[in-house]
């Protein structure tokens, strides 16, 4: 079992109080304003999600968005995580095999079937658990599919130590190939601009947002760079965007962007945050 590595600092420890935060994200201003509704749609149009990964406190309402969306349709069989490797641990693409994760929401399976297709359908992606093990950006994304989606969905979390864009190509396509006919949907976990002010991030988290709306991973790639845009999952989202388009999906719509410094007040040196969903 993969225990939770930042249960009781990135979010609450208990199941009751995770639950409450949770539904404050989704209740929050800056979320969508309520709780999902019971009625969910028999299809699911969403392919692909970008979704924060900081504290629930600063960037769960923005999250809440992307996932209010989600719990909206069709659950899928199989999530596929993709984040940046934050500590430096093991393989460039690490495809972690140990399971299920635990969260205090319950535990959820390892889709060890879609991650043996991925790892042997590229070149990077490696069978690692190392990189998983203190690693947060995947992490934080469970307990919001746990509650939306409850239980019956399986993962295959993928973190990101080389996030250039040929091996995103690589990596993306992989995971299309692994979730052909399959029932699947792929979640980029990334923060965007960090540590600037509210102006400068804005301004510089706006042009890779647009690049993301265009579904272009190679004009992600050349904005982040050419900006300097202090974005810690550019590698991931791009997965997601090769991996999206080659299994069908044609449009991206922003959601939801806001910054650290709307929640706490000061936008002296801000971190971004983005809800950006991919469909059909």
């Amino acid at each position: 079992m993969r225990k939770p590595a930042v249960a009781g600092s990135f979010y609450a420890g208990s199941f009751a109080g995770l639950q409450r935060q949770i539904e404050d994200c989704f209740r929050h201003p800056l979320g969508p304003g309520a709780l999902p509704g019971e009625n969910r749609s028999a299809e699911r149009h969403t392919v692909g999600l970008v979704s924060p990964h900081a504290g629930y406190v600063y960037s769960g309402p923005v999250a809440a968005n992307g996932f209010a969306r989600l719990a909206a349709e069709k659950m899928p069989g199989t999530v596929v995580i993709l984040g940046p490797n934050h500590r430096g641990l093991g393989a460039a693409v690490a495809v972690g095999r140990q399971g299920p994760w635990q969260t205090p929401m319950g535990s959820v399976d390892v889709d060890l079937e879609v991650g043996e297709a991925v790892v042997a359908g590229g070149r990077w992606a490696k069978w690692d658990d190392l990189a998983h093990g203190m690693e947060h950006s995947l992490e934080v994304q469970v307990p919001f599919l746990q509650y939306v989606y409850g239980s019956g969905f399986r993962i295959v979390p993928i973190a990101m130590l080389r996030q250039d864009v040929e091996i995103a190509r690589d990596l993306g396509g992989a995971i299309a190939a692994a979730l052909k006919g399959r029932d699947g949907l792929i979640i980029a976990s990334s923060d965007f601009s960090h540590y600037e002010s509210q102006a400068s991030a804005s301004r510089k988290d706006r042009l890779a947002i647009e690049a993301i709306l265009k579904l272009d991973a190679a004009r992600v790639e050349a904005t982040v760079i050419s900006q300097n845009i202090s974005m810690c999952g550019p590698g991931p989202v791009m997965a997601m965007i090769v991996a999206a388009r080659e299994l069908g999906a044609g449009k991206a719509s922003l959601l939801r962007y806001a910054t650290s410094g709307d929640i706490t007040g000061d936008y002296s040196e801000v971190v971004g945050y983005a809800s950006v969903m991919v469909t059909d």
